[in-house]
């Protein structure tokens, strides 16, 4: 009877702690609830901590017994950075000491996957359901030391032999147990598929490792050197990890400005894509070329040892050469003012047209000298008629190419003789005086000119 009563009381405080979690899913205070289910409970109890990597995040709200005999505990997060829980999150019971304490470590979830389903109705309502293949209840080191002492020794092998009797025809209940007791089973039948999967590839492994190692083998001492002097390189590191850590501190800056200098230089790339084809194309005249040109190397060996004794020869003179060089240098300097005004009177006097009007006024102004009659225009001019005007082959007394002393004063004699008009006709006297007359006025006029000239240009030197 005590016993029914016993049973009945803890029927009755797990439906009065269900009717609260239903009441208040979410918590009074307005935490976040999850409802998560155990295959067991582990002697957990209320207000134990539910953590987060190590961290607590909340307590255990209440615990309860669903229908299908599993353990229901409500875990009330109270930080809410980590909610909410998504569907691939993860809570097992551990022992928080050795006086047998629990508490609820949980793995939120990744974002990627979606949050837990809200209960609607029933128990747990308000809170977010965590199903049982999402927990793992560990079996306690005590249990299990247990089996050690009299008379649980005894009443396991009872349990085992009947074992087959209560789990006929549920092995797969019994393997899915076993594998929520114990997650590592579980992962560890991931890792057997995935390498099941991949066995061909392991197998390839195995052979190319053989092929890798075997000559591994045979250089050991250079691998063990190489281990040696790996490990000075790490201890030389160590000493300048300041410096390598400030290099790894400005490496992102660095990097920032190389970014522009690679895309130019991967379009510098693309662009010499084109020239390098070419260049590979004709690397085989190239080549040829390079061959041919050994010979002519040979040859123009002689000449340029000739060539370098020649200018070794030559080296004095041109020595020699330097003041000369210094006074054409000095030269240059003096005369780059004049030259500078010369190119800008050269290029005004372009500009301006005065090379053309200057042609033009000595022109005109030498047809304004020019005489005029009836029969037109006419050109004075000085003319000279003696024995010497004349073209001869053999010498003439008096008569001479050289301009000195004797000629000149033979010419100023002709010349007098040809004025006075000696051995001439009647009619060419006459046009000799006015030939002579329109000299002379061609002179007067000439001299302003020639003044004009020499404004424009300079005297003649």
């Amino acid at each position: 009877m005590r016993r029914l009563a016993l049973i009945a009381l803890v029927l009755i405080a797990a439906a009065t702690a269900a009717a609260v979690a239903s009441a208040s899913g979410s918590g009074a205070n307005g935490s976040y609830r999850v409802r998560a289910i155990f295959d067991d409970a582990s002697f957990a109890v209320a207000g134990e901590q539910v953590r987060v990597a190590g961290a607590p995040v909340g307590s255990i709200a209440s615990l309860e017994v669903t229908k299908n005999n599993q353990a229901a505990v409500t875990l009330e997060i109270n930080d809410s950075r980590f909610t909410p829980f998504h569907a691939d999150a993860t809570c097992a019971i551990r022992p928080q000491s050795l006086i047998g304490e629990m508490y609820v470590d949980c793995e939120p979830g990744t974002t990627a996957a979606p949050a837990l389903h809200r209960i609607a109705r029933g128990p747990g309502a308000g809170s977010y359901y965590l199903p049982v293949v999402r927990t793992h209840s560990p079996v306690d080191f005590d249990i299990a030391q247990d089996i050690y002492r009299e008379p649980v020794a005894q009443r396991l092998a009872i349990i085992l032999n009947e074992l087959g009797t209560g789990l006929a025809a549920r092995g797969s209940d019994l393997n899915a147990v076993i594998h929520r007791a114990d997650p590592a089973l579980g992962n560890t039948d991931q890792v057997l598929k995935i390498l099941a999967g991949q066995n061909r590839a392991l197998a390839k492994l195995a052979t190319d490792s053989s092929a890798v190692l075997t000559p591994l083998a045979s250089q050991r001492k250079a691998l063990a050197d190489f281990v040696v002097q790996a490990n000075t390189t790490a201890v030389a590191s160590a000493t300048r990890a300041k410096d390598i850590s400030s290099s790894i501190r400005l490496l992102p800056g660095f990097l920032k400005q190389l970014k522009p200098l690679m895309v130019d230089l991967g379009t510098l790339a693309d662009q010499g894509t084109p020239l390098a084809s070419e260049l590979g194309s004709s690397a085989s005249a190239l080549g040829r070329e390079f061959t041919e040109l050994t010979p002519f190397a040979k040859a123009a060996r002689t000449s340029l040892i000739n060539l370098g004794a020649s200018a070794a020869q030559s080296q004095g003179p041109l020595l020699a050469t330097l003041p000369l060089d210094q006074q054409l240098e000095q030269l240059g300097n003096q005369a780059a003012p004049a030259a500078t005004l010369l190119d800008r009177l050269t290029a005004s006097l372009d500009k301006s047209g005065a090379i053309g009007q200057l042609m033009a006024l000595l022109f005109y102004g030498s047809n304004a000298t020019n005489g005029f009659d009836s029969l037109g225009h006419y050109v004075r001019d000085e003319l000279l008629v003696s024995d010497c005007t004349g073209y001869a082959t053999s010498p003439i007394p008096g008569c001479t190419a050289n301009f000195g002393t004797t000629s000149v004063a033979g010419d100023k004699s002709a010349t007098a003789a040809a004025v006075k008009g000696q051995n001439l006709p009647t009619g060419s006297q006459n046009l000799l005086k006015a030939a002579l007359a329109g000299a002379s006025a061609a002179h007067q006029s000439a001299t302003p000119l020639s003044g004009l000239l020499n404004y424009l240009i300079g005297p003649a030197r």
